[in-house]
């Protein structure tokens, strides 16, 4: 018969729980309520989630900062919606560019580029401005010989933005790194999605996304290993998303591997 825990050993229990987690968990409480220092901990938490949410991303000092990593120049280009309240009430507008960031991309001739990198506020410009510069930098080490069309940083923006960016520079895949939705314990967190052969309309499942990418998360290293890795294994099979996925544990089934 299992044993009950004693109620002294609760705390303890309860001390090695949140010592694994930031996750709210094993709060305590004050009668049938939480400890005021929780609920002010909520709060504080809560709040620093909607200021990620509404916070305007400083674009010219990022743009300056990837290109002082790439040593090339940096696009600053702007979707269809005009301000904050318009991209957090309208979805679709932040999915396209603006007519001024068209013409500007119509100008570019499109090259044989391996690889489009868009960098987009997203949800949180707090995870761009924090770790998009340090991730392209471990990134940029590990893929030397692929030909990376102009980095550009997209205010407003969202995932799909990189479609129509991507197809403009004529890159074989892009890459958006984007602030992803705040969370109550990661109001900064960075996600990575990739498309293969990018242009308007390709959907959500024809994409592969690495999540998390925060000090507190997956790290910049291992997540520029997993990027890497992915762009490889995107060339190779030609494609991303779900069918990818698919053929990657084809390939484990026919190889034997677990």
């Amino acid at each position: 018969m299992n044993e009950i825990a004693l109620p002294e050993t609760i705390p303890a229990l309860a001390a090695k729980l949140r010592a694994l987690t930031s996750a709210r968990v094993a709060l305590g409480r004050t009668g049938v309520s939480q400890p005021t220092r929780e609920q002010l901990a909520f709060q504080r938490c809560h709040a620093l989630a909607r200021d990620a949410v509404h916070a305007q991303m400083q674009a010219a000092a990022l743009a300056a900062e990837i290109a002082a990593i790439t040593g090339s120049e940096v696009f600053r280009l702007h979707s269809a919606a005009p301000d904050r309240a318009s991209y957090l009430q309208r979805p679709d507008l932040g999915r396209r560019l603006d007519e001024p960031s068209r013409n500007r991309l119509s100008q570019w001739r499109p090259g044989a580029f391996d690889l489009a990198l868009i960098v987009a506020d997203g949800l949180s410009a707090l995870a761009v401005e924090r770790h998009a510069a340090p991730l392209l930098r471990e990134l940029l080490s590990r893929i030397e010989k692929w030909q990376i069309a102009p980095v550009c940083v997209v205010e407003q923006g969202r995932v799909a933005v990189g479609d129509e960016i991507g197809a403009a520079l004529g890159a074989e895949i892009a890459v958006v790194l984007i602030g992803e939705r705040p969370g109550l314990s990661s109001p900064d967190s960075l996600g990575a999605y990739v498309t293969w052969q990018p242009r308007p309309g390709r959907t959500d499942a024809e994409r592969n996304c690495i999540s998390n990418i925060r000090v507190e998360g997956l790290t910049y290293s291992v997540a520029a290993d997993q990027m890497a890795s992915l762009f490889a294994q995107a060339r190779r099979c030609q494609l991303t998303g779900v069918a990818l996925k698919l053929e990657s544990a084809r390939s484990l089934d026919k190889s034997g591997g677990a």
